[in-house]
């Protein structure tokens, strides 16, 4: 076990030590196991450690950091900190930047060029479609999608980005290891395997009411441009919003009904000056990035059932009833509705109003 990593660890996790105090404490004791050996007197004397905080500097202990650093690799997690090389560059000069990441997955998506994209967990079936348009659509060009894990369009944004074969990071709200909300389990899986998940919380801990709007600044930190699809006044996404705002990163907003209570946030965003989000083109202009036009080819997820092929290549852009699609099939009705809604919790269908479906990939036109 690495001392002085042990040591850093149990030092940035102390409560009140965030960048300014912990680069203050290196600066006067030079390093990690030298603040963690000095006594409360000599910590008081730095400038900005109060008489708590140097009290619970002397309560931390390098076999507590080391104890963090075996729970994050028995969870198949790397610690970052941030003269590591991997420690991702977008945030290193944020405000209040982390002094302490734990990272499981494809860690090379932490320093490739991203967008954010992020909603409320209530949504409407548009905003879900939408937001299947721009996740899916910036990963097949080769854009990682950053979102926050949460229930709603957020897991829409991470699996539609997933079954497009692109990139995602999912940064959390609490410690790796622990599946929040529990509805999430399947793509935490994914997520793990074939994208990656963030968090500054150590292993095991669990969310608290201040720890996703404390999350949400490594969302937009990590991106270019957020994107905010869907926002009910007082929502989440918002904060992310403001968080890129104040990272002097660019914020777009889908535009929506003014009577719908879902699209209130982002047309106020609109109304403060955010630029409309009414297409792909509209992100990559403001990610700095040439839109290419041309319809990248569509690449369906693995582990589609023999039913749910059939039922896919039998739908079009059109419409259809149930009924007629089972009469088709030569299936069940009840039958053919459960292969249709395991397609449209994969954003592979769409269902109209009176059980009627579509095709969702190609379907859905934006202005480009």
């Amino acid at each position: 076990m690495d001392s002085d990593a042990a040591a850093y660890v149990s030092l940035a996790l102390v409560p009140g030590v965030g960048r300014a105090r912990l680069q203050a404490l290196l600066a006067a004791f030079e390093t990690a196991p030298a603040v963690l050996a000095a006594d409360r007197a000599a910590l008081s004397r730095i400038p900005g450690i109060s008489p708590a905080c140097a009290t619970a500097i002397t309560c931390a202990t390098p076999a507590a950091g080391g104890r963090i650093l075996s729970q994050a690799a028995e969870q198949g997690a790397v610690t970052l900190i941030p003269d590591d090389s991997r420690f991702p560059g977008a945030l290193r000069e944020i405000p209040d930047a982390p002094t302490l990441l734990f990272g499981l997955g494809n860690l090379a998506l932490l320093d490739s060029p991203g967008v954010a994209i992020v909603g409320s967990r209530v949504h409407s079936r548009y905003g879900a479609e939408v937001c299947r348009h721009f996740a899916a659509g910036a990963a097949r060009r080769g854009v990682t999608v950053v979102s926050g894990m949460a229930r709603g369009l957020d897991a829409v944004a991470h699996t539609a980005a997933l079954d497009a074969g692109g990139g995602t990071i999912g940064v959390l709200g609490n410690g790796i290891g622990v599946i929040y909300p529990s509805a999430n389990r399947e793509l935490y899986r994914r997520m793990s395997a074939e994208g990656c998940l963030l968090t500054e919380f150590p292993p095991g801990e669990r969310p608290n009411a201040g720890s996703f709007p404390r999350r949400n600044r490594l969302i937009s930190g990590l991106a270019r441009a957020t994107v905010v699809v869907e926002a009910r006044d007082g929502s989440g996404a918002l904060i992310t919003a403001d968080c890129a705002l104040a990272q002097g990163r660019e914020v777009l907003a889908v535009p929506g009904p003014i009577t719908s209570p879902t699209s209130n946030g982002c047309n106020r965003l609109i109304q403060m000056g955010a630029k409309p989000a009414l297409g792909l083109r509209d992100v990559f202009e403001e990610l700095g990035m040439t839109y290419d036009d041309s319809a990248p080819s569509i690449s369906l997820p693995g582990g589609l059932t023999d039913p749910e092929r059939r039922a896919l290549d039998a739908l079009s852009v059109e419409a259809e009833h149930v009924d007629d699609l089972a009469a088709r099939l030569k299936m069940g009705a009840s039958e053919v509705l459960a292969v249709l809604t395991s397609l449209e919790i994969r954003g592979l269908v769409t269902q109209l109003p009176g059980k009627t479906f579509r095709r969702a990939d190609g379907s859905f036109q934006l202005a480009e």
